[in-house]
């Protein structure tokens, strides 16, 4: 008896590709394929490629060529490539890297099975790049990393045209999920055990303007409402928004659905308006901080974190100093800061004229994120003396004997469990005792539930509705 054929898959990129992986791998495991824990052990290697970054080529053809050094100890093994690098390159990839045996893009997930059986069958890499989604991510199985969270897509592509953004080109237009479609695979991730979800889209706050016409038109305020009330789920996240499509009614949502966590990722960008007209992000600053103050005053105890891009082409000292009084405004939980990268195939890759020197904008870069490490600290210190529910996300990376967690607001809170083994998944109160730039620290006060004590007290309720009496009649 043949032993089935093993796969691992690696992932380089945002949750979008993430949630793609788990979908990849769960094609394959549909298919007969068993999962293997490295890469070294298995029979395919599929790699899911970025492109948003720099250096996302050099390191895909850096590990292909490490990989293929493997792959000539292991007659039979097989390389597929797939992501956003893959359909923005195409032949590329197999022109660079004899080794790689298929090439698939972001819209065909579906096929990575088939493409590997062809490629044995006729001996010679295969390239299927399709322009236009064939099936939702999310009508594919998936093989989730975990069992208490799961991404949920409601949206693939994007309509924007910002200057530095290559998504458009490789995920393609919006293209909106049928609300339906989306509240029943939730309530299937709910009845699996899933108590967490986030809601995933290149701009997930245009959701649904491609659906329906006229008032029939569902919005991303309708959609959080109704995920709300799917029985089982306890917290709802969503990623990320654009600022110039955020309406008042998505505040008023979130306000109101005690399940919507009070964190807001709020990408900035630049707090110059003469560079977010370069990047054609459509709001000014001023735009931006005020519908931030709108959302503090709507949504209790808000987080607030954002994306800083440092070096646009054009950027001055001027501009610069812009967004630093942007980000002084703003006052935010966290920051994800980068040096521009021109990308090939955008706009601002062209903008060579106006690249900004390398070591100004390293200066720059250590200027803003020394600003931005003092809001988070001081933002984490008003964590100090509350008492949080936290979601535990497993042991803490930093420190073994502590356990970590985190609260609706998405800031990591580390613990001792004092002896206990609690599950991932489980749901705890902790005292915050103390506070970093990046985290917190905690006291357990109690375990709220696990994963076991929740699917006991569902079979429970279960058996209760059995037992109820017929009345005579």
């Amino acid at each position: 008896m043949t032993s089935p054929r093993s796969f691992h898959v690696t992932t380089f990129g945002c949750q979008m590709n993430e949630h793609d992986s788990e979908r990849i791998a769960g094609q394959l495991l549909k298919e007969g394929y068993v999962e293997a824990s490295r890469q070294e052990d298995a029979d395919v290697l599929v790699l899911n490629t970025c492109c948003i970054r720099e250096n996302a080529d050099e390191k895909l053809y850096g590990t292909l060529g490490r990989l293929a050094s493997l792959k000539a100890t292991k007659p039979g093994m097989q390389i597929a490539v797939g992501g956003c690098l893959a359909q923005k390159d195409r032949d590329i990839v197999t022109a660079k890297a004899k080794s790689v045996d298929v090439v698939f893009g972001t819209h065909n997930l579906h096929r990575v099975g088939e493409l590997l059986a062809h490629n044995v069958e006729h001996s010679q890499a295969i390239v299927e790049i399709v322009e236009e989604l064939e099936a939702y991510p999310s009508a594919l199985p998936a093989r989730r990393e975990s069992n208490h969270s799961a991404w949920v897509t409601i949206q693939i592509g994007c309509d924007n045209t910002c200057a530095f953004c290559i998504v458009p080109s490789v995920r393609g237009k919006e293209v909106s999920r049928r609300m339906g479609d989306i509240v029943h695979e939730i309530e299937n991730l709910a009845a699996d055990g899933v108590t967490e979800i986030t809601l995933l889209g290149q701009n997930v706050n245009s959701y649904g303007r491609d659906l329906g016409a006229g008032q029939y038109r569902p919005k991303f305020a309708d959609l959080l409402r109704e995920v709300n009330a799917i029985e089982g789920i306890k917290r709802i996240r969503y990623t990320s928004p654009h600022p110039k499509d955020m309406r008042e009614d998505t505040f008023i949502a979130m306000a109101e659905c005690e399940k919507v966590c009070n964190h807001l990722h709020f990408p900035l960008q630049s707090g110059s308006d003469s560079i977010l007209a370069a990047m054609h992000r459509g709001y000014t600053a001023q735009r931006y901080l005020e519908k931030l103050a709108l959302a503090r005053k709507i949504i209790p105890d808000l987080a607030v974190t954002t994306d800083i891009i440092v070096g646009f082409p054009g950027e001055t000292d001027e501009d610069f100093e812009a967004t630093m009084n942007v980000v002084a405004q703003a006052g935010y939980d966290s920051a994800y800061t980068f040096v521009f990268s021109p990308r090939e195939g955008t706009e601002a890759a062209l903008m060579t004229d106006k690249f900004v020197d390398d070591d100004i904008v390293k200066q720059r870069i250590v200027r803003l994120c020394d600003l931005e490490k003092r809001d988070a600290t001081v933002r984490h210190g008003d964590c100090v003396g509350r008492i949080e529910e936290l979601l535990v996300v497993g042991v803490s990376k930093h420190n073994p004997e502590m356990v970590s967690g985190r609260t609706t607001q998405n800031k990591l809170v580390h613990f001792d469990a004092r002896g206990q083994d609690i599950p991932e998944g489980s749901y705890v109160t902790a005292h915050v005792t103390s506070a970093a730039s990046h985290w917190l620290f905690g006291d357990l006060l109690d375990v709220v539930s696990t994963p076991e004590s929740r699917e006991n007290a569902v079979a429970e309720k279960a058996n209760a509705k059995k037992l109820i009496p017929v009345a005579a009649g």
